[in-house]
């Protein structure tokens, strides 16, 4: 995979400091140089202590990702909500994991997309997940398809500039349309799985808005500002607003009316510095969260 830039500096600058300018990470430099990737300015071979001027064509070649042995292919279909050469974003629907553990090894959204990247004979084989979701929630999950959109998006998400909204089903009534939660998370000490909030737990940030009321229940949009584990269903809880149908933090509702805890990411936004703009993706909620308002209504 090859890309090509052209220098717009007017001062000189080293090769080095203008490919990390453009997204290149230093391990992702290393990897160029010891495992068959090349840098070349004007197309000569340049080392990147190489200084390069204005109107230089500077052209990068990726060495080559060869396919990860460990995952194998899962040829279950997937819901490609957007895709080009660089990025994929897909609806992962809900009781996939996202990833593989040692429970499941054979059928996770990363066994599907390995074998959508094979079948679409994309230039690396290595799937590379950006954004997950709990096996039970719903929505969408962002991949890179090569290792440069990897690092791209890495430095995005350490600055929390990657936008991801999820719409939740939650028990109660707010006395405020609008409210942040800014409240450490920490892991439960009784529990392998569960989280809890406490003060000597990690710095966790989430932003909700009530868009429906009906019946004891609420229909809220929610922004992430951090990305802890199960950091909307142990927020929300922790305010007395616990998910609908969540098994760990519902104790009063062990999936009556919905088997899953009713959350979905529904939008997602980030930015392509290859094609120099914003792309955002937005899906209805899962059908089953439908379902499950409108069985409320109807009770």
């Amino acid at each position: 995979m090859i890309f090509k830039w052209q220098v717009n500096n007017e001062s000189p600058q080293h090769l080095r400091t203008f490919l990390m300018s453009m997204g290149i990470s230093r391990s992702l430099l290393k990897s160029i140089k010891f495992n068959g990737g090349n840098i070349k300015v004007n197309g000569v071979d340049r080392h990147t202590n190489y200084m390069v001027r204005q109107k230089d064509i500077v052209e990068v070649r990726l060495p080559a990702e060869p396919s990860n042995p460990h995952v194998t292919f899962s040829k279950k279909s997937i819901e490609i909500v957007y895709e080009d050469d660089n990025f994929l974003v897909v609806n992962k629907p809900p009781y996939l994991a996202t990833v593989q553990s040692s429970s499941n090894q054979v059928d996770t959204l990363v066994n599907r997309v390995k074998y959508y990247l094979y079948e679409s004979k994309n230039e690396s084989q290595i799937v590379h997940v950006v954004t997950r979701l709990d096996q039970d929630t719903s929505g969408l999950v962002l991949f890179a398809k090569h290792r440069f959109a990897h690092t791209v998006l890495d430095r995005q998400l350490k600055k929390h500039s990657i936008k991801k909204m999820y719409k939740a089903i939650v028990v109660g009534y707010f006395p405020k349309k609008y409210g942040v939660i800014d409240s450490f998370i920490k892991r439960d000490p009784s529990s392998f799985i569960k989280r809890m909030v406490g003060e000597d737990g990690k710095k966790s940030l989430t932003e909700y808005w009530v868009r429906k009321e009906m019946k004891g229940y609420s229909l809220v949009e929610i922004r992430l500002h951090t990305g802890r584990t199960h950091q909307i269903r142990v927020h929300m809880a922790s305010i007395g607003h616990a998910l609908l149908g969540d098994p760990l933090y519902n104790q009063n509702d062990r999936g009556v009316i919905l088997k899953r805890q009713a959350l979905c990411c529904y939008s997602l936004q980030f930015y392509s510095p290859f094609d120099q703009k914003d792309i955002k993706c937005q899906i209805p909620i899962s059908e089953d969260m439908i379902n499950a308002w409108k069985q409320l209504k109807e009770e």
